[in-house]
């Protein structure tokens, strides 16, 4: 009804000169045993005669939910979605790996936008890491550009519950992926993702 309420404004006077001097302590008044004694007496009469406070139940009816079939068939939608995935996100590495550049750029976007999801997020970690065990962690220009684009991408989707996870499972990776730029000249993949916090 009054949306916009007028601000009062209070003045506060300053303290006079010299106030801190003067004591204003007032003394505190002397109490009265008999009445503090009756005001506690009073109190616990009306205590003792109040009825115990019960709350009346009040009973309504449930509607039923949906169906447990449904609910089961819905968490299966949802495993099969990320199954699939996690399944584009290997694709997409072996593919990488294997030098078929053209399949690699198709799975890609597929790629990115899975990467908001945290099993994915692990599932490339997973699979760079076998890369590593298997010696191929020296790639060609095009590897190079898809492996940090992706690492990228996992990093950049990364929350503070996955920095002891995903994030320090990429460290090793960072360091060990690389390609040669010129003869004796070594580009390593932390050089390109080492701006995430």
């Amino acid at each position: 009804e009054n949306p916009y309420p007028a601000v009062t404004m209070h003045k506060v006077q300053k303290p006079t000169e010299g106030c801190h001097l003067r004591l204003h302590q007032k003394p505190f008044p002397r109490l009265d045993e008999g009445t503090v004694q009756w005001i506690i007496d009073q109190a616990t009469a009306k205590l003792q005669s109040a009825p115990p406070a019960v709350r009346a139940e009040k009973k309504c009816m449930v509607p039923s939910g949906p169906p447990i079939a449904a609910i089961l068939e819905r968490n299966g939608n949802a495993l099969a979605n990320s199954a699939r995935r996690l399944e584009v996100v290997r694709n997409c590495i072996s593919y990488v790996f294997e030098n078929k550049m053209l399949e690699a750029k198709k799975l890609f976007p597929a790629v990115l936008r899975a990467m908001k999801g945290r099993a994915a997020r692990h599932c490339l970690t997973q699979e760079l890491h076998l890369h590593v065990q298997q010696n191929r962690a020296v790639l060609d220009h095009q590897q190079f550009d898809f492996v940090i684009r992706m690492m990228n991408c996992c990093l950049q989707d990364c929350t503070a519950m996955d920095e002891h996870g995903i994030a320090a499972a990429l460290l090793p990776l960072v360091t060990a992926f690389c390609r040669k730029l010129s003869p004796g000249i070594t580009q390593f993949a932390y050089s390109c993702v080492q701006e995430h916090v």
